[in-house]
């Protein structure tokens, strides 16, 4: 980055009632007039204020009829922006953020109309009782007739007792002995597996179905763990991935014991070439610091699946 650059970062950042805004734009999207409320900033001040965080790459809008909604950019930020942006909202208890956070509340609370109305177009943002991604995934597994299922890297199965009632069987592997053993305490109904995801201990053709959740951040050769997938999967049968997008978070890398720093989606794709890929893209980011992109991989295996057993 440019020393002029870096330079206008810094004064963009300067000034406290673009922070303010970023603070409650991270929290709700929000229109001009209620940003104008929530602040008691003039009107013209805070369209003008908007108009650099949008240009910065910071905040962006969106048409809803006559009304514009204003939101962080939480996914696609700029990197250098980022970092700055994590060291300010590190530590917000300044007592004018405070009063920002009780009038935005109220704002919320006196939008009026239904509630789906109030959060139409972000309401996965918002809690709503028995409206939670555990509920809805227990609610979908309802329509998943699996056959032979591998959970790869399974930890204590947490994945695999969801999945269980719906499947022929599941097979939990694991590198590790004590994961597993809390496994079994819990789930005696499942198969365990200590082994080594880059060679894996079943014969070809073996599961209908495998799971690679989380555990390609921790291969050391993650071509041979996509290779040995394609292996053990039996014709017609599907795969599923999900790890984290490229990033530069070693810290956090170290701390959870990743070997990896994230993949691309062509990396996923060069490793996956032998299978018939249907999805492979970040489907999400999380919300909490330093904000991971979640890359989900769904993928078959080419030729027609067995014949029922």
């Amino acid at each position: 980055m440019k020393l002029a650059d870096q330079t206008d970062l810094v004064r963009l950042f300067a000034d406290p009632t673009r922070v303010r805004l970023l603070h409650l734009l991270e929290r709700e999207e929000l229109t001009v007039a209620e940003l104008t409320h929530v602040t008691r900033v003039a009107q013209s001040r805070v369209s003008t204020h908007l108009a650099k965080l949008r240009e910065a790459g910071l905040v962006r809008d969106r048409r809803a009829g006559s009304k514009s909604f204003h939101a962080l950019r939480n996914g696609d930020m700029p990197a250098e922006a980022r970092a700055l942006w994590e060291l300010l909202r590190a530590d917000a208890k300044d007592p004018l953020l405070a009063l920002d956070r009780q009038r935005l509340e109220a704002l919320l609370r006196e939008r009026g109309g239904a509630w789906a109305d109030a959060v139409a177009g972000q309401m996965e943002r918002h809690y709503s009782p028995g409206r939670t991604w555990e509920a809805a995934l227990r609610g979908l597994l309802g329509l998943a007739r699996l056959g032979r299922v591998l959970d790869v890297a399974s930890g204590d199965c947490a994945i695999s007792e969801l999945i269980a009632p719906r499947a022929e069987s599941v097979t939990c592997l694991d590198a590790s002995a004590t994961v597993l053993a809390a496994g079994k305490r819990r789930l005696v109904h499942l198969t365990f597996c200590r082994g080594d995801m880059h060679d894996l201990p079943f014969a070809d053709a073996s599961f209908d179905h495998l799971l690679l959740l989380a555990c390609l951040d921790y291969a050391t050769r993650p071509a041979a763990v996509a290779a040995e997938a394609g292996r053990v999967l039996a014709p017609g049968g599907s795969l599923v991935a999900v790890t984290l997008r490229r990033h530069r978070h070693r810290e956090e890398a170290a701390r959870y014991g990743h070997v990896q720093m994230g993949f691309e989606p062509a990396d996923l794709r060069r490793m996956f070439a032998g299978l018939s890929i249907d999805l492979c893209e970040v489907t999400s980011v999380e919300r909490r610091p330093p904000h991971f992109e979640i890359l989900t991989l769904h993928a078959r295996k080419p030729g027609p699946p067995e014949p029922p057993r």
